[in-house]
């Protein structure tokens, strides 16, 4: 008996503090760590003052934009369960409610992908390879990092 049936009540918490979710697999498992995990690691990345300073910057702005796409989330969810609730559901409903939420869903995962590019390029290589290890990923894996 949750409120949206589509959705946990971990999911809407998620969504709603901007976590990931494993929305960016696809970067962080291919060297692109993201600033949580970067910020968690700082110390044994060995973070400059000024790296800190934008990763921390990197992840206000990745949850200023999260945040307001989760809720948006949920609510397009709640939506489309209390159609289907209220037995009110049309082909026309549908389709444009899913169209909506694969929107949201494609703009929530863009801006989580985003955060991890831009986070790459604060790094210097040593840094990623650093981080690949500390988060158990694999030795030898490709990462090309940052400018630096």
């Amino acid at each position: 008996m949750r409120p949206i049936k589509a959705l946990s009540e971990q999911q809407t918490a998620d969504l709603r503090a901007g976590r990931g979710m494993g929305l960016a697999l696809a970067a962080e498992l291919n060297g692109y760590p993201g600033p949580l995990h970067v910020l968690e690691l700082a110390d044994a990345l060995g973070l400059s003052d000024q790296q800190r300073a934008k990763i921390q910057d990197l992840f206000a702005a990745m949850k200023a934009e999260a945040i307001p796409l989760g809720e948006t989330l949920i609510a397009q969810e709640a939506g489309l369960d209390k159609q289907f609730a209220d037995r009110t559901i049309t082909p026309t409903i549908l389709a444009t409610s899913t169209h909506a939420i694969g929107a949201t869903q494609a703009a929530l995962r863009g801006a989580h992908l985003k955060y991890h590019l831009l986070t790459h390029d604060v790094l210097t290589s040593a840094q990623g390879q650093r981080y690949a290890e500390l988060r158990g990923y694999q030795a030898g894996t490709p990462h090309g990092h940052g400018r630096h």
